[in-house]
């Protein structure tokens, strides 16, 4: 039985890190080296990967393995090549890619480069095994730590048609994620009227109407947290409103014409996004017009909750490889949205979330992944393709 070469999964994830593709434009920072560097691995794999260019120097790069066993499903790997900006606080080289103490430090180390080196190196594994029915596409997206650009521009583009599964290599502290929470982004746009601060009789505050909204707002989430039964995996809904505008510090004795709010709203199945755009509407504006204030809601980005079931091929294929690689598996569910989240509610394809690193380290100083842990989760790789693709055999 070949195994997956632990020696070039490493060197590779190394390389990876070192790479600080933080969409960054003020500092010339993109994901196209990163990008590069898959596509070259994949070149020497034997594959042909596909460009495509979602924006300037931030390129997809998807290659389709055919198995040369015959007719069989598809079964997608997927993994992104942005990382989020390194920050404060590091106790050692953000890109350093340093391996010390059976680890592999850095950013992305864990979210998700770890992941993405570890599905090429399973994938490569599998291959060398010798045919199998139906085909692997491997897909490194762009842009997932901001408004997954890339999957949107993945399914808009095509390249899942045909796809029966598609596993997420993110990290998720080895737990085999078949549900991940809904993500409502909105922003609040308040219209009063300018007046001195010392006359304010003379204008409309929309901060009044900020503080009615975040009011009502706190209010509708507990409504919701009632309705809606807590979640096992998800916890509650979540109402967070995370930036406020309005006015100027350089002249803090004006009262501002307009005030702006953005909410990060998090959800689980069951809840309806139009409908809950269409209350937090209707509280907000009712909230503010107490104050003589105007309030419109934008909706800036929309991902509902997801969910595969535990029963579906897919995750009975991860569920019974791990069981065989490292032990009992368990189930569990992403707290936040994935690029998974955008191709299950998109293209209608079941996604499970399962990937090396541990499940709360994402965008932290002294990110790591353990290397018995990347190898282990590209080995159950490996043994969840072969049962997912040979299911029907």
């Amino acid at each position: 039985m070949t195994d997956v070469d632990e020696t070039g999964l490493v060197a590779f994830a190394q390389e990876l890190v070192r790479i600080p593709s933080v969409h960054d434009p003020d500092r010339g920072l993109n994901e196209q080296p990163a990008a590069d560097l898959v596509a070259t691995q994949m070149r020497a794999f034997g594959w042909e990967p596909v460009i495509d260019v979602v924006a300037p120097g931030r390129p997809n790069v998807v290659a389709v393995l055919e198995g040369g066993g015959g007719d069989g499903p598809t079964l997608m790997f997927e993994g992104h090549t942005d990382v989020v900006t390194e920050g404060d606080g590091w106790t050692v080289d953000p890109f350093g890619g340093e391996v010390r103490n059976g680890r592999l430090w850095g950013r992305g180390a864990a979210d998700m480069k770890g992941g993405l080196a570890a599905m090429l190196f399973a994938t490569h594994a599998l291959a060398s095994r010798g045919p199998f029915p139906g085909r692997v596409v491997l897909a490194a997206l762009v842009d997932e730590e901001g408004m997954m650009l890339g999957a949107k521009d993945l399914v808009a583009r095509g390249r899942t048609e045909g796809v029966d599964g598609v596993i997420c290599c993110e990290p998720e502290g080895g737990e085999i994620c078949h549900v991940a929470k809904g993500a409502l982004r909105l922003r609040l746009d308040l219209q009063g009227k300018m007046a001195h601060g010392a006359m304010p009789f003379e204008g409309r505050n929309p901060n009044r109407g900020v503080g009615a909204a975040i009011g009502v707002l706190a209010e509708l989430e507990r409504d919701l947290q009632a309705r809606h039964d807590t979640h096992p995996h998800l916890g509650q809904v979540w109402i967070t409103p995370t930036v406020l505008a309005a006015g100027s510090a350089r002249q803090m004795n004006v009262m501002p014409a307009s005030a702006s709010v953005w909410v990060d709203v998090r959800t689980i199945p069951g809840v309806d996004h139009d409908d809950l755009v269409g209350e937090v509407s209707a509280l907000v504006a009712s909230a503010a017009s107490d104050h003589g204030i105007t309030a419109d809601v934008t909706v800036i980005d929309d991902r509902p909750a997801v969910a595969t079931a535990p029963e579906d091929p897919l995750v009975r294929a991860v569920w019974d490889a791990h069981a065989a690689v490292a032990g009992p598996p368990t189930l569990g569910g992403v707290p936040g949205a994935t690029d998974g989240t955008v191709i299950t509610s998109r293209a209608g394809i079941p996604s499970v979330v399962y990937g090396p690193g541990g499940k709360w380290i994402a965008h932290q100083a002294d990110e790591f992944v353990e290397l018995d842990d990347l190898l282990m989760h590209a080995r159950v790789y490996v043994e969840a393709a072969d049962r997912f693709l040979r299911r029907a055999s």
